[in-house]
C-alpha cells in the first residue's frame, strides 16, 4: 500500500473531513502535470467558462476516465489510488478528473457547496467519495484558494438551490448557522501539495482579484461499492489500472490519444435541483 497518510492526518480527515498532502508531487511532476493541464489539446479544447454570480468566471475542463496520460496516469498511481482507498475504506474508481483555472483578477468564484450535493444526482446512493486537490500554482487566499468548513462532514447532505445556470449552492439559511458553529480553513498550498476533502465536506473559493494566477487538478474518487445506479452522466465504475508512482516521471509529458479515452465532457452536470424535488 502507498498511503501517504500518517496516522495523524487519517484522524485529521476522519475528524474534520480534509487534510493536507504537503509535496504529495515533487517539484518535476508538478511541473508535468502542469504543463499537460497548459499544452495537451484535449484540455484546451475542452475548456469551459464556469461564471458566478458576480460576472467572473473560472475555466474549467472535465473528464471521467483516468487514460495514459500523465495526468491520468496520476490519477492512477499507487499513491493516490491507495490514499483515497485507505480514506474510504474500500478499493476505489476513478470518477472525475478536472482543471479549474482562475486567471488574474477575472477567475470566478465558488459558492458553498458539497460535492456529494451534485454527486447525488448521479446515482451515488452513499457519500463514500473523496476530491483531491493538487496545487499547481501557489494557492494563497489573495488569489482565491479554497475555504472549507471544519466538520461540515459530519452534517450530512445539505440541500441546495440554485445559484446561475453553472451553480447550486448549499442553503443559504441553513450556511449561516454552520458558519456561525463551525470553523473556517483556508486551505494555501505550495505547488505539488494535495488537499484530500471528504464529498460533504462543504467548500467554496472567492474570486481571483491578484495578479497571481491560480490552477488545479482535481481528482476524485468513489467506492467500488458505491457504483452510480444511473448511466446518463459517464462517471460509472470502470476499474482503475493503478501503476507505480514511478510511471509518472516515466511517462513525461505525455498528452492524451485525442481518440476520447478520457471522455472529456462537454458541460459541467449542473442537476436541477428544483425540478427533481418537486418530481419526487
Amino acid at each position: 500500500m502507498a498511503n501517504r497518510l500518517t496516522p495523524a492526518q487519517m484522524k485529521e480527515y476522519e475528524e474534520d473531513g480534509l487534510t493536507i498532502v504537503r509535496g504529495m508531487f515533487d517539484p518535476a511532476e508538478t511541473d508535468l502535470l502542469r504543463r499537460a493541464m497548459e499544452e495537451d489539446p484535449e484540455v484546451r479544447d475542452h475548456m469551459i467558462d464556469r461564471m458566478d454570480g458576480e460576472g467572473g468566471r473560472t475555466r474549467i475542463a472535465l473528464w471521467n476516465r483516468a487514460g495514459d496520460s500523465v495526468y491520468g496516469i496520476a490519477a492512477r498511481s499507487e499513491r493516490m489510488a491507495d490514499t483515497s482507498a485507505a480514506l474510504i475504506g474500500s478499493p476505489v474508481y476513478h470518477f472525475q478528473s478536472k482543471l479549474t483555472a482562475k486567471m488574474p483578477y477575472e477567475g470566478g468564484a465558488w459558492e458553498w457547496h458539497q460535492d456529494y450535493g451534485y454527486w447525488y444526482y448521479n446515482g451515488c446512493l452513499a457519500p463514500a467519495m473523496t476530491s483531491c486537490m493538487i496545487a499547481l500554482d501557489k494557492t494563497t487566499r489573495e488569489n482565491g484558494c479554497l475555504q472549507l468548513v471544519k466538520g461540515s462532514h459530519k452534517l450530512g447532505r445539505v440541500d441546495h438551490v440554485p445559484l446561475t445556470a453553472g451553480q447550486n449552492e448549499a442553503d443559504p439559511e441553513r450556511m449561516k448557522v454552520i458558519l456561525e458553529r463551525h470553523e473556517l480553513i483556508h486551505a494555501e498550498l505550495e505547488p505539488g501539495d494535495a488537499l484530500f476533502f471528504h464529498c460533504n465536506t462543504l467548500h467554496r473559493s472567492d474570486q481571483n482579484r491578484s495578479a497571481n494566477r491560480r490552477w488545479t487538478l482535481i481528482i476524485c474518487y468513489n467506492a467500488v461499492w458505491n457504483d452510480t445506479f444511473k448511466r446518463e452522466d459517464d462517471r460509472y465504475f470502470v476499474p482503475l489500472d493503478i501503476v507505480p508512482d514511478a510511471a509518472l516521471k516515466e511517462a513525461g509529458l505525455r498528452f492524451a490519444k485525442g481518440d476520447g479515452g478520457e471522455h472529456f465532457t462537454s458541460k459541467p452536470f449542473v442537476p436541477d435541483v428544483t425540478r427533481m424535488r418537486k418530481a419526487s
